[in-house]
C-alpha cells in the first residue's frame, strides 16, 4: 500500500512540475523569443494537459516509477537529465520546428530553454522527495522485508555486519531459513521459519521483498538450486560473494557504505528496452497478421484437405510467472496423435502429416502464434514454452529451468534456431543451455540477430 501511494505522489508531483515546466517555456518563449504578447489560449491550455502525459509515459518507459523507493540521488539525476534529452527533442520536432522563424538561432533558444526550464522545474522537487526517501530507509522508519537463508557463522557474521552499519540498508529482517539440519545461535538474533523446503512459504507468507543467501559462491550447486527455487519470485536475491567474485567484477557497489553483496541480475534488459520489445511484438505480429492472410488461407485449406480434423492445434503450454496458456498452430500431425499420452515428435515420426512435415521445415505452422503475441502470452523472440509434463521431468535434472519462466516465451528463441524441435529431454536439456544465456544476455540486438537467423532457417527450409 505504501509503495503504491509513494509511486502515485511521484506520478502526481511529475505531473505537476511538467504542466509548470511547460507553462513557463511557453510564457518565456512567446514574450522573450519571439516578442509577442503572452495570451493563454486553447493551444497553450491543451499543452499543459497533454504534454505532461507525455512526460509521464516517457518516464514509465524508462523505469523510473518502478520502484521509488530504490531510486537514489545519483539515478534519479542522471535519470532525469537523460529523459529531459530525449523528450526535449521529441518535443522540438514535433512541436516547435514547424513555427516560423526569423533566424535559425530562434530554434536552438526554444530547444536549449526547454530544456533548461524542464529539467530544473523536474529535477529539484524529485531530488527532495528521493532524499525523503533515502533518510527514511537509513533511519529505519521503512524498508524491505528481508528473508536471511542459512544458519552457519557466516550467516551470523552477515547479519550483525548489516545491522551493524551506521546507516540502514533497508533490510527489514523477518526471519531466517536454516539449511543445515543443526542447531544454530541465529535463533537468538532472528525468528526461524523453517528448513529449505520451507522458504517458498515463508516467502509467500511474509511477502519477502529481499532474500540474502549466506553461503559461498564456490558452493554451486546449492546456490543453483536456491537461486532456480528463488527465480519465478518477484524478488531481489543476494549472495556473499568470495574473493575471486571481487577480483573479476562481479560485485557491483552503488552505495560506499553497503555490506559486500553480489546482486542476482534479475533483469538484464534495461525497462526502456523491455517497453521497447513489447511495443515491437504487437505492431510486427499484428502487420504480420495482416499481410500474411492470404498464406493464412491458404495453409489452412492445405490442413484441411491433408487430413481429418481441425485446422489449428491448441496446446496447454506454461508461459510467463509459471501462467498457462493455450499456444496456437496449424495442425500438423494426424488427430489422436497422442491418445497414449504426452509424446515429442521425431524427424521420422509417422504421426505428422505430409503437409506438417514440409510446414515444420518451414516454420509454417508456428504463424498463428502472432496471435498469442498480440493476447500477451508470448513473444517473438524467447525461450520455447514447454507442457507441465516435460517441465517437471527436467526440473528434477535442471532446477535453472524456473528461470526461462520468467519472462514470456518466444516464437523464436535461441535454443530453437540452434537445436529445432526438441526429441527427447535430453535434447530440452541441451536448448535449455541457449536459452538460459539468452535470458542472462537479454537485449534489442540479440533479438534481431534471432530473428534474422530464423528468416534464413525459413527459406532455407532447414528446420527440425
Amino acid at each position: 500500500m505504501r509503495k503504491t501511494l509513494a509511486k502515485r505522489g511521484f506520478i502526481l508531483m511529475d505531473y505537476l512540475t511538467s504542466a509548470l515546466a511547460w507553462s513557463v517555456f511557453f510564457y518565456y518563449r512567446k514574450t522573450e523569443i519571439e516578442g509577442m504578447e503572452f495570451v493563454a489560449n486553447n493551444r497553450f491550455w491543451l499543452g499543459v494537459i497533454l504534454i505532461p502525459a507525455f512526460w509521464i509515459i516517457l518516464y514509465g518507459i524508462i523505469g523510473t516509477y518502478r520502484d521509488v523507493f530504490r531510486l537514489h540521488r545519483f539515478k534519479i539525476i542522471s535519470q532525469t537529465f537523460a529523459s529531459t534529452a530525449i523528450g526535449t527533442i521529441f518535443l522540438f520536432f514535433a512541436f516547435l520546428l514547424d513555427d516560423e522563424v526569423q533566424t535559425y538561432q530562434t530554434y536552438y533558444k526554444s530547444l536549449l530553454a526547454l530544456l533548461s526550464i524542464h529539467s530544473v522545474l523536474t529535477l529539484i522537487p524529485r531530488f527532495i522527495l528521493t532524499t525523503y526517501y533515502v533518510k527514511s530507509i537509513q533511519n529505519e522508519k521503512f524498508g524491505f522485508n528481508t528473508l536471511l537463508v542459512g544458519g552457519s557463522e557466516k550467516a551470523i557474521d552477515i547479519y550483525k555486519e548489516i545491522k551493524s552499519l551506521p546507516k540502514s540498508m533497508g533490510h527489514n529482517f523477518v526471519g531466517f531459513v536454516n539449511l543445515n539440519g543443526i542447531d544454530t545461535q541465529l535463533k537468538n538474533e532472528l525468528p526461524y521459519l523453517g528448513h529449505a523446503e520451507h522458504i517458498k512459504d515463508a516467502i509467500e507468507e511474509h511477502r519477502i521483498e529481499e532474500v540474502i543467501i549466506a553461503l559461498d559462491t564456490s558452493e554451486h550447486e546449492k546456490l543453483r538450486h536456491l537461486v532456480s527455487t528463488l527465480s519465478p519470485y518477484d524478488i531481489s536475491i543476494k549472495l556473499i560473494p568470495d574473493m575471486y567474485d571481487i577480483l573479476s567484477g562481479s560485485v557491483k557497489m552503488n552505495n560506499i557504505f553497503g555490506t559486500l553483496l553480489i546482486e542476482v541480475n534479475r533483469d538484464p534488459m534495461p525497462i526502456w528496452q523491455q517497453h521497447l520489445k513489447r511495443i515491437i511484438d504487437i505492431s510486427v505480429s499484428i502487420i504480420a497478421l495482416i499481410l500474411l492472410i492470404p498464406l493464412y488461407l491458404f495453409l489452412a485449406l492445405w490442413v484441411k484437405l491433408s487430413s481429418k480434423g481441425p485446422i489449428f492445434f491448441l496446446q496447454e503450454r506454461i508461459g510467463k510467472n509459471g501462467v498457462s496458456f493455450n499456444i496456437i498452430k496449424f495442425r500438423t500431425m494426424y488427430i489422436d496423435a497422442e491418445q497414449n499420452g504426452p509424446q515429442l515428435s521425431s524427424e521420422d515420426d509417422p504421426r505428422i502429416t505430409p503437409a506438417g512435415r514440409v510446414m515444420r521445415k518451414l516454420r509454417l505452422d508456428e504463424f498463428p502464434q502472432f496471435v498469442n503475441v498480440v493476447k500477451g502470452d508470448m513473444s517473438l523472440v524467447g525461450p520455447r514454452p514447454e507442457r507441465q509434463f516435460y517441465i517437471d521431468q527436467i526440473i528434477v535434472r535442471e532446477p535453472q529451468y524456473l528461470e526461462l519462466t520468467k519472462i514470456r516465451p518466444g516464437i523464436t528463441s535461441w535454443g530453437q534456431v540452434k537445436y529445432g524441435y526438441a526429441e527427447n529431454v535430453d535434447q530440452m536439456l541441451d536448448r535449455m543451455k541457449f536459452d538460459l544465456l539468452y535470458v542472462k544476455n537479454m537485449s534489442l540486438a540479440l533479438d534481431f540477430k534471432i530473428m534474422l537467423y530464423t528468416l534464413f532457417i525459413i527459406f532455407k527450409a532447414k528446420g527440425k
